[in-house]
């Protein structure tokens, strides 16, 4: 059974006496013996050693050193991310006021001048190592409250993406030819953002963060085809324009869920605001003739510009009951005919710069499979 004495010694704070002195180490080692553990160096650069090796509580520090003065294991000690908590009080027969000042300047928590008093030595190490205390426990709260939050915040991150994953899958599950439509897109979006936040006209707005929500959003992108009926969905045929109009209005009914959706989270800068862009706007087209609003240029979000590339390519390489699958090398023919009408032209470059990376993820997440 472990005694109360047993247990004193192994909670005993451990001091570090660095001294040339041989006479000054016994002296302090005295003083210390009862209430401390306490180890010694005769030179710096053996404190460096102990030090590095971990355990030390706090640094006696002599300044007037051969090979290595008593500033220069300060400095070294309060430059390492490891140790520089360590508390450090000087003992010194240099008393100016310049030499203390270099001493705190130093990151120093203390500085006794020598002949050093007993109880002067004992009460200033007592209370560097209870402030030390303290300050540990703070940092410790702080780490758990750190690990707390991010913990609970990858919670709220992780069911926003099953529900996303969730509302995606049942607008999908209407067309049961769509299979992996929802991943290859979402990829596609975060090749084509990381390729064109490279380029200088975008790379302040296509921060990691914002190609993060962008992944995070496309899959939402045909989200209103909930609202549209089987008979127009899954048409084998050719669509008649009453049907076409019809099945256009997915776009806004898909924007309206969204933004009801994001209302109830009373906030306007969430990855619902990108969703919703991208839900009604990757049908426009770049010289005004797309729909559900006919807008031109620039005037169209640049999330649903590259959703209306990504959207297009895995259409154009799938099998659906209209249609059957086209090959990579015709569906970059058909988009490239696009380019300055359809697409944005700028990213129609930025498509081609990683077409290849795009064909390699069609293949890896082939309907069939």
């Amino acid at each position: 059974m472990e005694s109360s004495r047993d247990t004193f010694v192994k909670d005993k704070k451990t001091v570090l006496i660095v001294d040339d002195t041989p006479d000054n180490l016994s002296l302090l080692h005295e003083l210390l013996k009862d209430n401390y553990h306490v180890k010694a160096a005769v030179n710096g650069v053996i404190a460096l050693n102990i030090i590095n090796k971990g355990g030390i509580d706090i640094i006696l520090l002599d300044v007037m050193m051969p090979e290595m003065d008593g500033y220069e294991v300060c400095r070294r000690v309060k430059a390492d991310d490891e140790i520089c908590d360590i508390p450090i009080i000087f003992l010194t027969a240099k008393t100016s006021i310049d030499d203390e000042t270099m001493g705190f300047d130093l990151g120093a928590a203390d500085y006794l001048s020598k002949p050093i008093s007993p109880p002067l030595l004992l009460a200033r190490v007592k209370t560097h190592l209870e402030i030390k205390a303290s300050k540990d426990y703070l940092k410790n709260q702080n780490i758990l409250l750190e690990n707390e939050v991010k913990r609970r915040t990858q919670e709220v991150v992780n069911i926003q993406n099953v529900t996303i994953t969730a509302m995606a899958n049942l607008a999908e599950t209407r067309d049961p030819e769509t299979g992996f439509h929802i991943k290859r897109t979402q990829i596609y979006m975060k090749l084509l953002a990381t390729q064109l936040s490279h380029k200088e006209h975008y790379r302040e707005m296509l921060t990691p963060a914002y190609i993060e929500q962008l992944f995070t959003s496309a899959p939402l992108h045909d989200i209103g085809k909930v609202g549209i009926s089987d008979s127009i969905l899954l048409k084998p045929g050719k669509l008649t324009k009453e049907e076409f109009d019809t099945m256009k209005t997915h776009a806004y009914l898909g924007f309206k869920s969204l933004d009801t959706a994001e209302k109830h989270m009373d906030q306007s800068d969430t990855f619902l605001h990108i969703a919703k862009d991208i839900a009604h706007y990757h049908h426009e087209k770049w010289d005004g003739s797309g729909y559900p609003d006919g807008l031109v240029g620039e005037a169209i979000p640049l999330s649903a510009r590259m959703m209306a590339i990504a959207d297009v390519y895995d259409a154009l390489i799938s099998k659906r009951v209209y249609k059957d699958a086209m090959t990579h090398e015709t569906a970059l023919d058909i988009i490239k005919e696009g380019k300055g009408n359809h697409f944005d032209p700028e990213l129609i470059e930025a498509f081609l710069e990683v077409e290849d990376d795009f064909y390699e993820v069609a293949s890896k997440y082939r309907d069939e499979n």
